[in-house]
């Protein structure tokens, strides 16, 4: 597979309470029920709609679920 046709890039680090990250799995598998985890590809989608980029658009969001309650600490 040719790297320009890979899904997957370089993992990069990303920082996020597991509090949002743990929750933001469930809501992005929601939309997006088959393969790897979807995180990666929503952040993609939102970054290149946040700069801007020709054709980007803001990632879908799925109806409210579980991880639509606020945390509790």
């Amino acid at each position: 597979m040719a790297p320009e046709d890979d899904p997957y890039d370089t993992p990069r680090k990303f920082r996020a309470p597991d509090d949002e990250w743990d929750p933001f799995e469930a809501a992005t598998r929601a939309m997006h029920p088959v393969g790897r985890s979807p995180r990666g590809q929503v952040l993609r989608e939102f970054i290149r709609w946040y700069m801007r980029r020709p054709g980007a658009k803001l990632p879908q969001r799925p109806p409210a679920g579980t991880w639509s309650a606020p945390a509790t600490d």
